[in-house]
């Protein structure tokens, strides 16, 4: 929403007490912006020890989801859950290098956790999951590809690590062929420079729902 110059200026002349109320209240139906502010001015905990509590989170998420598990359909939702967590921790510390991390981390967990279940799956359920786990790739792809180049070999021995995880499940790989997905891409660290064309041109074709 754009908001005009003379709304601004009567917004930045408001008293002092008037805004603070107003904050307050915008604040109590906006969580997202309540846990950005607290953790920009309250907390004492860094980006990178806030990422390292996502990732133990994730560690007894992915423990219990595998340990629990009654089906496909509910293994997708729970990667779903997990991946809540994961998209408020970014919201709140705009952490770029941890939403790649820990979405890397989690699609490891989960693929090594479930491997023979979905093998031996037949459900379209465990398609359905497959396929959000591929989608959940290129968006990994496509966040590296916008950071700078010094900061993509970071991620040389994670991407190789779940190119490995692909490659080793016929599903799953079946499933990254079909969707326009190179495993080469993961296994070489190579990703396209048009890599968001090649996604816009997959889901286009109607893949990745």
């Amino acid at each position: 929403m754009a908001f005009s110059k003379e709304f601004k200026e009567a917004i930045i002349n408001l008293p002092i007490a008037e805004k603070d109320k107003l904050l307050l209240r915008l604040l109590r139906k906006d969580e997202k912006l309540a846990n950005r502010l607290y953790f920009e001015l309250v907390s004492d905990y860094s980006v990178e020890e806030e990422r390292e509590a996502i990732r133990e989170k994730l560690d007894k998420s992915i423990e219990e989801a595998s340990d629990n598990y009654y089906s496909m359909g509910y293994l997708s939702m729970d990667v779903r859950t997990m991946s809540g967590i994961i998209n408020r921790h970014v919201a709140t510390t705009k952490d770029k290098i941890g939403e790649i991390d820990l979405n890397i981390y989690l699609i490891i967990g989960v693929m090594k956790s479930n491997k023979s279940r979905i093998l031996n799956s037949r459900s379209q359920k465990a398609n359905r999951l497959l396929v959000a786990i591929v989608a959940r790739i290129y968006k990994i792809l496509l966040l590296i590809n916008k950071l700078h180049p010094d900061y993509r070999l970071e991620f040389h021995d994670q991407l190789h690590q779940l190119g490995e995880i692909v490659a080793d499940n016929p599903k799953l790989m079946h499933t990254a062929i079909h969707s326009g997905l190179d495993v080469n891409w993961l296994l070489k660290n190579d990703i396209p420079e048009d890599i968001e064309h090649i996604y816009k041109e997959v889901k286009a074709m109607g893949f990745l729902r």
